[in-house]
């Protein structure tokens, strides 16, 4: 997303990161102004969609969450799920999605641009953005496949009108699907990062492949409520199963009916000067024309990918793991070797980039290793994984060696945001999906071999409920309640920051630390709040305590550091 991929706005100050993406825009506007004749054709391309029969969708309402066309459903289930099953050509699958889902993907988009706006308020700086997408995304529409282009088509024509002042229905939702990218490269942040991880014959109980990840990925709570499951039958192609948001025909976390499995990581990224295929779209073609590893690395090597990420890829044919790392210059594949493990956070382990000089330093200070070294832990204190002892290490919220890190910490497997998590069992065709909040829900057992088969939807159900995992017990602990406070009143704090006129008593500064009081930011914030109300002396013991916590990254722990010089020399 353009608000950031895998980003929530509080280890890094907010004001210094706008300037820095304001500027950037600013100088591609100037080039913009000299070759914006350039993007003319991009903006008034329109996909070829006369080689595909249509049926207009006219959906059927069966109930206030069920909905339905010829083979086409949306239901939401107890979990608050929704479930979308879709056939068809491409611009059928387009047309099908969006008709069914219109509702649902125009209350996305009036929550995305409402965070653009928050981010960007003014309104020349949102016109010089609209403009900068139209010149950066000028090239886009030539790597994206014209099938793709067709369903994103079919897809647009039930997006909203309100939007359109940004950009035409189309051009926008292929805008929105490289957004995220957009969003990872102009950041050059890793605040928060995905894990995923794969076991399989003497790590798992029955030897066969098993596969986890956490989607760590926040655009605010509203964004997160309507997560949708879609399982989608391609009139040309593998069937597959994606777990992403409404208006999303990529794919971020999937697997197909042969067995492959997809789930991507972002890695470290330099600013790149042209959009080209959304990582998604990499994924997404992998899921429904790959049989196997080979097949997959062959379609990820020949895309040109405007970002830098990992995609962690499972097969069922080979029964085996391998992560594609892929980024603008450099492609390579990390096999490993005498074990049958693989982990994958948010930094690079394949040959290709072992010089790398960007994904060592981020390595160096960043919470990816950590978390690697978490993940080799918790593999030791259980030696055989099944989906419910996956699930476990899924949701785990602490440090390395069972330390207390504060809830909401970066550095944990479980930072208390994602937007899903997802369980694969290649070999058996199951896929488990998190419910809310975060991934602390039931997981919810979904079955392919039944899924897209001749018995579907006999008893108006998609999943396999006797298979679900239950929710984590931590859900109903006063802890969890804590958290959700803190995160509510995180947000008093930040104003209180901003506006010197904005007072905390002490009463409440109290409460809202004792809400997490393990965490880092809790200190930090409380700290830059003394500061900038010129109380030093209480600045600097909160600088200090937040210096005993387990801090993000080494960039966090440089700005504790200063801020806590700057206290000391106004004491002086």
């Amino acid at each position: 997303m353009m608000i950031c991929k895998e980003c929530r706005w509080t280890n890094i100050d907010l004001q210094y990161h706008r300037k820095e993406i304001q500027r950037f825009i600013l100088c591609v506007f100037l080039t913009f102004s000299i070759t914006s004749c350039g993007i003319r054709k991009s903006i008034r391309h329109i996909p070829g969609v006369k080689q595909y029969s249509l049926d207009i969708p006219v959906v059927k309402t069966i109930n206030d969450s069920t909905f339905s066309f010829n083979q086409n459903y949306l239901t939401k289930n107890k979990q608050q799920l929704w479930e979308l099953y879709i056939k068809g050509n491409p611009l059928q699958l387009g047309y099908n999605n969006g008709a069914l889902t219109q509702g649902l993907m125009q209350k996305q988009e009036d929550i995305f641009f409402s965070k653009v706006e928050g981010f960007v308020p003014s309104k020349f700086k949102q016109n010089l953005l609209r403009s900068f997408l139209k010149w950066y995304n000028r090239k886009m529409y030539l790597n994206v496949r014209e099938d793709f282009q067709a369903e994103l088509y079919g897809l647009s024509r039930y997006s909203s009108d309100k939007y359109n002042f940004i950009a035409p229905k189309y051009l926008r939702n292929l805008y929105l699907h490289g957004a995220h990218d957009i969003g990872h490269a102009m950041q050059d942040l890793m605040v928060v990062g995905c894990t995923s991880l794969a076991v399989w014959d003497e790590n798992t109980e029955d030897g066969d492949l098993l596969i986890g990840r956490n989607f760590d990925f926040y655009v605010g709570d509203d964004f997160a409520k309507n997560k949708l499951i879609e399982f989608v039958e391609p009139e040309i192609g593998i069937p597959y199963l994606s777990v992403s948001w409404p208006g999303m025909i990529g794919v971020v976390s999937g697997m197909n009916k042969e067995g492959i499995t997809v789930t991507i990581n972002a890695g470290k990224s330099k600013i790149p000067l042209i959009a080209k295929t959304p990582i998604s779209l990499v994924t997404r073609e992998i899921l429904q024309f790959a049989k196997n590893i080979d097949e997959a690395i062959a379609i990820a090597r020949k895309r040109k990918v405007f970002v830098s990420e990992s995609i962690l890829v499972g097969s069922s044919n080979d029964k085996n793991a391998v992560i594609i790392e892929v980024s603008p210059d450099n492609f390579g594949v990390y096999k490993v070797e005498n074990t049958h493990r693989i982990f994958c956070t948010n930094h690079f382990q394949s040959d290709a980039y072992k010089d790398d000089k960007r994904n060592k330093k981020h390595i160096i200070e960043s919470h990816s290793e950590y978390r690697y070294e978490k993940l080799q832990e918790l593999l030791q204190e259980n030696k055989k994984l099944n989906p419910e002892k996956m699930a476990s290490i899924l949701r785990d919220k602490s440090g390395i060696k069972g330390k207390k890190i504060g809830y909401g910490n970066e550095k944990a497997i479980n930072q208390l945001l994602a937007h899903h998590a997802v369980i694969f069992s290649p070999q058996k065709k199951l896929v488990w999906v998190s419910s809310s909040p975060y991934q602390l829900g039931e997981f919810v057992c979904y079955d392919l071999n039944t899924i897209f088969s001749d018995k579907k939807h006999t008893d108006g159900e998609f999943a396999r409920s006797s298979l679900n995992i239950p929710k984590d017990p931590f859900v109903d602990s006063h802890e969890f309640i804590n958290y959700e406070k803190y995160k509510k009143l995180s947000t008093q704090v930040e104003d209180a920051i901003d506006n010197k006129d904005n007072l905390l008593s002490e009463e409440f500064i109290h409460s809202y630390q004792s809400l997490n009081p393990d965490f880092w930011l809790v200190h930090y914030q409380i700290g830059k709040y003394y500061f900038n109300k010129k109380q030093y002396s209480n600045a600097n013991l909160q600088f200090e305590k937040a210096l005993t916590k387990e801090i993000t990254t080494i960039p966090d722990k440089e700005h504790v550091e200063e801020y806590r010089q700057k206290t000391l020399k106004k004491l002086r």
